[in-house]
């Protein structure tokens, strides 16, 4: 009778996964020793490993987990060509990354900060390739049990391969613009052990085009118009390796070893072409500038993790330690030389100037969380979180003269920092009847102590502390109420805290652009965030639909402020400014319309408000803004499917930018060969040229006109292999034996 029932089980379990959502994964079904199943003697269980779809979109206690498996349109790229196509996210053209309209959003890899590239978040996206991505957890409002920083969390899963057996895949993939990349897994799972290592190499050139103009209201001089155009070509060599093991110490116990190493290779060429005009249009000044950029550097991370499920169900103890070292040096020339106007040579002087810039930083990570089950249905969990980093960031900077290179003095700097944040958390959560709710709380003791040396008007050093103290108690809500016919209602609750990064914090002036320089501001304070959402799930048999209404408020809120012009140069520097808050909805569908065709599909409106900030010549402002995307995914026959995706972003006023409306389309094919071991992908990016960063920004003094586009590969083919006994052929049944453990 029991190995009855258990074949119903099995059965209605196929059921319920053929009717399922969207991607594929392997489900084993066997008996152990810790089933709920309970016999007198030695029974037989047939073993059945069924392939099914994996929902595209799961809502798990307030994080919104998208599968990436099917997305064709990134095949070959990297994370944030990923992350451009996972609905309420937003990529621009400079690989920044926004949640309904903020860029204040944190990026982890797998729970954890990533110091590749020193931390910048574009680098880290365009290092990890999009093969090695297992899922995306998107947090517009952490619970208690994640950092208290930030305006939400984007959570990059990586893969592990734990599938049984034997099993690898390897990608290979050609584009245009000279790009090319490929990458291979390999794992083996048997008994206690599993072992998965995963290797990619990207390497290929992005093309940038874009101009700047400058009209200067009350001009210094006589320059009242200034027209700034760069193309330029960027030759990118990233390579990333990940590996490690898994091993069941006891039947309750896992540990867990692994690493990863980054290595990246930047080489830039740009060409910035300068002129300079008087209100009467005439030509004052002309000048070109060559500027030669090589940045490399590498980093390695180290983790050690310990996982012990006690004899009660679902009392379970974790703990992490991770260790992270990188190193990065970025090596600039500038040579600026400048043209006859009218046929007169310019009384300016052509001076090469030279910044090179190392950085480098230790990263620590300790953390345990313990999970008890409490009364019927209610869970009660803690833990602890110390995390450290201490960095060097030190630029020097030189001219270029006939004796050779000077120092340049005013342009040469150091910046040491301790970064700390040690945090504990409570967090309970149990349901009644169809109600169910999860509170929580957590203290957090951080701060961030510095040394900023430069020179004085003497060429003497002198150093300056930086130091940002902050201890807080953020709480957190989640209530759950499940309606009939498939729905639910949601509302969440959270206080949070934004500290300034590092980089904001740090004076050091980036000079880079002749126009403009970039510097931090060490008089930063952190940002405090409140965040209130309410949402609305509903499934259908054929649609799933979720809806969220959400208000945002942040209090001393950061943003870089372009400064007036000095001797028609600008300096942007990040301020605390009063506050903004965004109120939106946002809509999130998916339909399966017919068999083989169905689609994804996102749309986002919002308010936000803007308070004056007087002394930057800022008024407060209010603007409504929305962006939307849909993808299409369409299987005409078993072996073919297609993949489209549309994005647009309406144009939107934030303080002193008007971002214009962009659209972008990227399309892609695969084609499975007999067998499915072996597939042929095509796709397109890009399509119309739609994506770009273009703005109008505005002050009292003057009117930036600004645009920007990148294009790395426009078409790109990947040929695909995978083998195993993880593959998408069923396998055939076997008995295995369950034993009593009476």
């Amino acid at each position: 009778m029991q190995l009855l029932h258990l074949k119903i089980v099995a059965i209605s379990l196929m059921m319920l996964i053929a009717v399922s959502g969207y991607g594929q994964h392997n489900i084993k079904i066997s008996g152990t020793q810790t089933d709920s199943l309970t016999a007198s003697k030695t029974k037989l269980l047939t073993e059945v490993i069924i392939t099914g779809k994996k929902k595209a979109l799961q809502n798990i206690d307030g994080k919104k987990v998208f599968a990436v498996d099917q997305s064709l349109v990134s095949k070959g790229g990297n994370a944030a060509d990923l992350l451009q196509n996972v609905p309420t996210l937003q990529v621009d053209g400079y690989g920044n990354v926004s949640l309904r309209g903020s860029t204040n959003v944190k990026v982890l890899v797998d729970g954890k900060p990533s110091i590749i590239a020193n931390g910048d978040i574009t680098q880290i996206l365009q290092s990890i390739p999009a093969n090695a991505i297992e899922s995306i957890e998107v947090i517009p409002n952490p619970p208690a049990n994640y950092d208290a920083n930030g305006e939400g969390i984007i959570n990059i899963i990586l893969k592990k391969n734990s599938r049984p057996g034997l099993n690898g895949s390897a990608d290979i993939a050609g584009g245009t613009n000279d790009n090319y990349n490929g990458d291979a897994s390999l794992s083996y799972q048997s008994g206690k052990i599993n072992l998965y290592g995963n290797y990619s190499l990207k390497d290929g050139n992005t093309v940038t085009t874009g101009f700047q103009s400058y009209t200067f209201f009350h001009p210094p001089d006589s320059v009242v118009y200034t027209h700034e155009t760069f193309p330029y070509v960027t030759r990118n060599k990233i390579q990333f390796v990940k590996a490690g093991i898994d091993y069941s110490l006891t039947p309750g116990s896992t540990l867990g070893i692994s690493a990863s190493f980054n290595s990246r290779n930047r080489h830039e060429n740009q060409f910035l072409s300068f002129t300079d005009y008087s209100a009467a249009d005439a030509l004052i000044e002309s000048y070109n500038r060559f500027n030669t950029v090589n940045n490399n550097g590498n980093s390695y991370e180290l983790d050690l993790d310990y996982n012990l499920h006690f004899k009660k169900p679902k009392e379970e103890l974790a703990f992490n330690f991770a260790y992270a070292y990188g190193s990065f040096r970025d090596y600039q020339q500038y040579t600026t030389r400048y043209n006859p106007v009218n046929g007169a040579e310019s009384p300016n002087i052509d001076t090469p100037l030279i910044s090179d810039t190392r950085h480098k930083a230790n990263n620590y990570n300790i953390q345990a969380d313990y999970v008890l089950p409490v009364c019927k249905s209610g869970q009660f969990s803690d833990g602890y979180r110390s995390q450290i980093t201490l960095g060097n960031n030190d630029q020097y900077a030189y001219n270029v003269l006939n004796t050779g290179e000077t120092p340049l003095y005013t342009l040469t700097d150091f910046f040491s920092s301790n970064n700390q944040v040690n945090a504990v958390y409570l967090n309970f959560k149990d349901q009644i009847g169809n109600f169910s709710y999860q509170a929580g709380v957590r203290g957090e003791d951080s701060h961030l102590d510095a040394t900023f040396t430069s020179y004085n008007a003497n060429n003497m050093l002198f150093a300056a502390p930086v130091k940002v103290p902050v201890k807080g108690i953020y709480p957190s809500v989640l209530l759950t109420e499940k309606l009939k016919n498939n729905s639910q209602l949601q509302f969440t609750f959270t206080n949070r805290i934004s500290k300034p990064t590092v980089r904001q914090l740090n004076s050091t002036t980036d000079f880079s652009d002749p126009t403009n320089y970039n510097k931090g501001n060490p008089g930063l304070r952190p940002e405090s965030v409140t965040d209130l959402e309410l949402d609305y799930n509903k499934t259908w048999q054929n649609i799933s639909f979720t809806s969220g209404i959400y208000t945002n408020r942040i209090n001393n809120v950061i943003k870089s402020i372009q400064a007036s012009p000095v001797n028609d140069e600008t300096t942007t520097m990040p301020e605390n400014l009063k506050y903004s808050i965004t109120t939106g909805l946002e809509l999130i569908g998916h339909f399966d319309l017919l068999k083989g065709w169905d689609l994804t599909a996102n749309a986002n409106i919002f308010d936000r408000d803007n308070a004056a900030a007087p002394q930057y010549g800022i008024t407060a402002n209010n603007a409504i803004s929305w962006n939307a995307n849909i993808t299409s995914n369409v299987t005409p026959v078993q072996k073919l499917s297609f993949q489209i995706r549309a994005d647009y972003r309406a144009s939107a006023m934030f303080l002193q930018d008007k971002n214009h409306a962009a659209f972008k389309m990227d399309a892609a094919a695969k084609y499975a060969f007999a067998g499915n071991r072996a597939s042929l992908s095509f796709n397109a990016n890009n399509i119309f040229n739609g994506r770009a960063v273009s703005l109008l920004r505005s002050s009292d003094d003057l009117l930036i006109d600004l645009e920007v586009r990148r294009v790395s590969s426009r078409a790109t083919f990947t040929f695909s292999y995978h083998f195993g006994s993880g593959g998408s052929k069923q396998k055939e049944p076997k008995q295995k034996r369950i034993e009593d453990a009476s």
